[in-house]
């Protein structure tokens, strides 16, 4: 079944910065700090974009070149990559994967295929693990084996060969700069992903096809617009259902096993808020309708 998507398409490089090799260390504070002043400014240069205001918008430009420009962005986002900073998200993926009693295979006995979006390694645990046909993308790619392609801007596949068991959004729907645009990218992945299969094993049903997605913990804890119960109602409108879950103190993991198509008639979630106080962060994810 086809899902066809309706609303603003956003553009990946409209949020998520490059990334560049060989970052030389920084401190932990002063990481958190460049990242999240990265943030605000990006969002404000976003409003500013949407608004027309071009002067605004090279005001913004300059406060970020005074921060050091992309560049320092860039070395403050793969410095938290470091393993001894928590880095590689994947490894809580395979964690799961690896909780499973049987091999992990595709129904023809080759190598599930995986799309990591956002990509910065090729050496990361789940290609490392041998169990996946890898294919990365990333709006910049500094690396061999990583292609340069917006997710948003990708040819839609012509079949099933072309499709995949899991995609992977690690810290990537976060910086899309907009909540439209993180809803169109979510409806996006079932364009992307095989459909519910009962030539899965018993056992590969419970993990695939699916979507591992991490978040920043404070877009789910701690946002006006955003909570567990939100996420997973947008999740289910899609057709997704919640397969495992870890909540850090930074970051939230998920892996959302595909069930089903999306909802219809097509499902709608606004910007609601759904937690009032000043220190929330404005995170949120709108869903404008979609059809499957």
């Amino acid at each position: 079944m086809t899902i066809k998507k309706r609303g603003r398409v956003t553009s990946l490089a409209a949020g998520r910065p490059p990334t560049v090799q060989k970052p030389k260390s920084i401190s932990r504070k002063a990481t958190k700090a460049l990242i999240n002043a990265h943030h605000v400014l990006e969002k404000r240069k976003a409003q500013a974009i949407a608004k027309g205001d071009r002067a605004a918008e090279v005001a913004i430009e300059s406060e970020i070149d005074a921060l050091g420009g992309i560049e320092k962005y860039q070395l403050a986002s793969l410095q938290g990559q470091r393993l001894d900073r928590g880095g590689d998200s994947s490894r809580v993926l395979m964690e799961w994967l690896n909780s499973m009693d049987s091999t992990i295979s595709s129904p023809a006995g080759a190598h599930l295929k995986m799309l990591e979006v956002g990509a910065l390694s090729t050496k990361n645990a789940c290609s490392a693990s041998g169990i996946f046909d890898m294919e990365r993308i990333d709006l910049n790619s500094q690396s061999d084996g990583i292609l340069q392609q917006d997710f948003m801007e990708r040819p839609l596949p012509d079949d099933d060969s072309e499709r995949f068991d899991i995609i992977s959004l690690s810290l990537v729907l976060n910086f899309v700069p907009d909540a439209i645009g993180r809803g169109a990218m979510l409806l996006r992945t079932l364009d992307f992903l095989k459909q519910p299969s009962a030539q899965y094993s018993s056992s590969l049903q419970n993990f695939f096809p699916s979507l591992f997605m991490v978040l920043p913990a404070p877009c789910v804890i701690n946002s006006r617009y955003m909570n567990e119960s939100r996420l997973e109602a947008i999740m289910n409108a899609l057709g997704y259902v919640k397969a495992h879950s870890k909540i850090t103190q930074r970051l939230v993991y998920y892996l959302w096993v595909r069930k089903s198509g999306a909802q219809l008639p097509p499902a709608t979630f606004t910007k609601t808020e759904l937690r009032s106080g000043r220190s929330r962060n404005n995170f949120a994810v709108v869903l404008s309708g979609s059809s499957g």
